[in-house]
């Protein structure tokens, strides 16, 4: 079988988007949620699932990769960045995600970075409530509109599980595509 890798790889890119996003429990250390992505700064074992052919009539052939995702501070926190690199038997995911807080609308937007091709993916934007990060917006799949939504939920201070899903259909259903399931690295 032949693996669309342009298909993978955007789902890839789109979902490592939100794999630099998760939250504490409490969402923030600071009440406009400014530093809301201060807990994942660090190192972190990634293990990833990513479906190969979303929005298909196609039988779900779920791809698994693992590797390290490394987030660092920047501009005093009001930004971060996001290395992800990983693995698997159906090739290499390299990418980017840049977060940038958005002090007027209190909010922060995610735009992933596609290492292969340069190009950088339509951003997502939203923040955390109740301990779970909901990032969502606009983007593209095979030249047809889509909505892209991105959870963050954080189980423990070391562990966080990252879910995109898109939808074809306005927001009414979704199918999830990219499951991320991170563990701090202790040094």
């Amino acid at each position: 079988m032949t693996v669309p890798y342009k298909r993978i790889l955007t789902v890839c890119l789109s979902a490592v988007l939100l794999i630099a996003t998760a939250a504490s429990g409490d969402a923030s250390t600071s009440p406009d949620g400014q530093r809301a992505f201060d807990w994942e700064i660090g190192a972190w074992r990634s293990s990833v699932r990513v479906l190969a052919e979303p929005l298909s009539d196609s039988a779900d052939q779920w791809l698994p990769f693992t590797g390290t995702s490394t987030v660092r501070p920047l501009m005093d926190r009001r930004a971060n960045a996001l290395e992800f690199e990983v693995a698997g038997p159906n090739g290499r995911i390299d990418a980017l995600n840049l977060r940038l807080y958005e002090p007027r609308t209190q909010r922060w937007s995610l735009t992933f970075v596609n290492l292969r091709d340069g190009l950088l993916t339509p951003s997502v934007h939203g923040g955390f409530r109740d301990g779970v990060g909901d990032f969502r917006g606009d983007d593209t799949l095979g030249g047809r509109p889509i909505k892209v939504r991105f959870l963050i939920f954080r189980p423990g201070p070391d562990e966080a599980r990252f879910e995109q899903a898109f939808s074809a259909d306005g927001g009414t259903t979704w199918e999830t595509n990219w499951v991320a399931v991170d563990h701090r690295i202790r040094k």
